[in-house]
């Protein structure tokens, strides 16, 4: 028993000694989307707020494909030593009900680290579609059942399952218009073509400012700071909706506690600090920075909430 014991402790101690010099280099953070998404523009912000307060590079490597299936792959078959972690977003869990097969397990294969911030939608209308709240939107879809088509950047995007969410909830039939990509969604929507999209926060403003878009309603839980007289979805005639882009860290299963403790921590403080908060509310996003435990109660529940949904939907793309 002594000798279990002192095996015990000496390992614990080998574990706090690699904590306490970590990092020692730099470390890869992949981010299973292509540059220029929403994904990527947050996980190069976290990535230049974690060096320099760690005081050693976080690199970001993107390795895009599959809707991130591929990069987070890779990163479930990282070696568990800290230096390479998964940046990602909310298809993370989505993407086990819109395929078939998935080449990870998000629940077995990862260490949930700290959710870094919410990335809402708002729910906006062409103006040449007569509506001008969330209660006349549904009234209209409900006058012309399978009419009333919503933009979306791809089948499984958020703003795709945002809208399928909405129709569930609302009990009516907006008919998705897959675009390849949140560009050409756009112009669908500038156009007319497809009036209706739950549009990422911070690509709205300019639209809606510019009067080429209307806001109805915002998909968070409470308004966003960004635009204060927007209403949520859920006070606009459907409590309990709430839908959000989310963007957090993650390491491979297996990765010592005292690395995951200590970035946790980083990512924490950094969060909280007056000039990141104010970054992410001009930039429509919420600023999080959650315990390691909360983000994995909020990787649960994403779970169980989008797989009702796209089942509900019939949503895939295999």
């Amino acid at each position: 028993m002594s000798r279990l014991i002192a095996l015990l402790c000496a390992c614990l101690l080998a574990l706090s000694a690699a904590a306490e010099s970590y990092p020692k280099g730099p470390v890869r953070m992949l981010v299973p989307f292509p540059p220029g998404g929403g994904v990527d523009a947050a996980g190069r912000l976290l990535a230049q707020a974690l060096t320099d307060s760690v005081g050693k590079p976080f690199v970001i490597e993107n390795r895009g494909g599959a809707n991130g299936n591929i990069g987070t792959e890779v990163a479930a078959r990282a070696t568990a030593d800290g230096y390479t972690l998964l940046f990602t977003g909310a298809g993370f869990v989505t993407n086990r009900s819109l395929y078939k097969k998935v080449p990870y397990d998000p629940l077995k294969d990862f260490e949930p680290i700290s959710l870094m911030a919410l990335g809402p939608n708002i729910l906006v209308v062409h103006p040449s579609l007569p509506v001008h709240t969330v209660q006349e939107l549904i009234a209209a879809a409900k006058a012309r059942p399978g009419e009333i088509g919503f933009a979306g950047s791809g089948s499984g995007s958020t703003p795709h399952l945002a809208g399928e969410l909405f129709n569930h909830m609302a009990g009516v039939q907006l008919v998705h218009v897959p675009y390849r990509g949140s560009g050409p969604a756009m112009i669908g929507l500038l156009a007319g073509d497809a009036p209706v999209m739950f549009l990422p926060a911070i690509n709205a403003g300019p639209h809606i400012a510019a009067g080429k878009l209307r806001a109805l309603a915002v998909t968070s839980r409470e308004r966003l700071a960004a635009f204060p007289d927007v209403p949520t979805v859920a006070e606009s005639g459907l409590p309990g909706y709430e839908s959000s882009q989310w963007y957090g860290l993650l390491a491979p299963a297996g990765t010592p506690r005292e690395i995951g403790d200590f970035l946790t921590g980083q990512i924490m403080r950094i969060m909280r600090a007056p000039e990141m908060k104010a970054r992410m509310t001009h930039d429509g996003l919420v600023a999080i920075g959650s315990t390691r435990e909360e983000f994995a109660a909020h990787i649960r529940s994403e779970l169980e909430k989008w797989s009702r949904v796209i089942r509900a939907s019939g949503a895939s793309v295999d």
